[in-house]
């Protein structure tokens, strides 16, 4: 029988299906990322109750109305307005050097901003209202939503991490953004209408920083770094995979014919056929045996570790069958 030479189109098509399958698995990054995205919306639901808190204990509901009458009734008068972020500050302490570098504990006022939109900043260290949009955020929530997409791709941040500005990164960035939207249409649209309050003073939230407790202040900021721990979930699982196709791609390369690719695809759980692949619209320095790199790219996974129940369990089991075969 003729073996298929494989081209790149094969390989091409091979990898593309291995991406699918690797993205399916059920490793140890994957069950982060589901955990932490199934808690997002309580978490930013609750986070929002207590600024509302914050922010109407500072500006009432009187004064909001109060407030509206002003503006309706005079031309001139331009004083509210929605808004989804907020600077909150509370008296607190922190260390402070002097000239000879000595510490001293003084009194200060901690402040941070707190940016609800769905692409609004989620670096507790950054205090500006001009803080850059994060959208690796909404990317990550959004991601089965955009991956449905033709010309989206909610990983491209990741798959650029590290590498300069690009047009291949420019193009699906701006079409991840177009689709999710913001002011005027879809999912942006959606979360910042939910997300937002009538506040008094100047358009710029660092105008019009609003008291609140060291609790209620470290909530907030608690609830940014929860948001984080997701973005980076998302990150940690895409970069596992972008690891192993890394393997994958070189193998594929390497490999003259495509019984060696369909080798490899079977040893990593992934079953397809030499007709699929051919119906279905120069050879590497390292030649890679198909079982070996498969065996490579398995050790790559964090598979689910087995409890120590699971593992007496299954040793038992092990122990009846062999003596049923006796």
């Amino acid at each position: 029988m003729t073996r298929i030479r494989l081209n790149q189109e094969y390989r091409n098509k091979i990898a593309n299906r291995m991406r699918v399958h690797l993205e399916q698995e059920d490793t140890v990054e994957k069950q982060k990322y589901d955990s932490l995205k199934a808690d997002q919306i309580d978490i930013n639901d609750n986070a929002w109750k207590m600024a509302e808190k914050i922010v109407r204990r500072h500006y009432t509901e009187d004064d909001v109305e109060k407030a509206y009458y002003l503006q309706n009734k005079f031309e001139n008068v331009s004083t509210i307005a929605k808004d989804s972020c907020f600077h909150f500050h509370y008296m607190g302490k922190k260390e402070e050097k002097d000239y000879d570098n000595n510490v001293s504990i003084v009194d200060a006022n901690i402040e941070s901003h707190f940016d609800f939109k769905l692409n609004g900043s989620i670096d507790v260290d950054n205090n500006s209202s001009y803080a850059r949009d994060d959208n690796g955020y909404g990317y990550a929530l959004f991601r089965d939503e955009l991956k449905a997409q033709e010309d989206c791709n909610p990983d491209i941040l990741i798959e650029q991490d590290g590498k300069e500005n690009n047009p291949h990164k420019t193009k699906y960035v701006e079409k991840n953004n177009d689709y999710l939207g913001n002011k005027d249409k879809g999912y942006g649209k959606q979360w910042n209408d939910k997300y937002q309050l009538d506040l008094i003073g100047r358009d710029y939230c660092r105008d019009r920083s609003i008291a609140c407790s060291e609790d209620e202040y470290m909530f907030l900021i608690n609830w940014k770094n929860e948001k984080s721990k997701f973005v980076m979930a998302h990150h940690n699982w895409i970069k596992s995979i972008l690891d192993q196709m890394k393997e994958i791609k070189l193998g594929l390369k390497g490999y003259k014919y495509l019984d060696e690719a369909i080798e490899l695809s079977t040893e990593l759980g992934l079953n397809l056929t030499d007709a699929e692949i051919v119906r279905t619209n120069s050879t590497g320095l390292t030649i890679y045996n198909p079982k070996n790199l498969a065996d490579r790219i398995k050790g790559m996974k964090n598979k689910k570790v087995k409890t120590k129940a699971e593992k007496i369990a299954e040793r038992l089991l092990y122990e009846q069958q062999n003596q049923a075969v006796n």
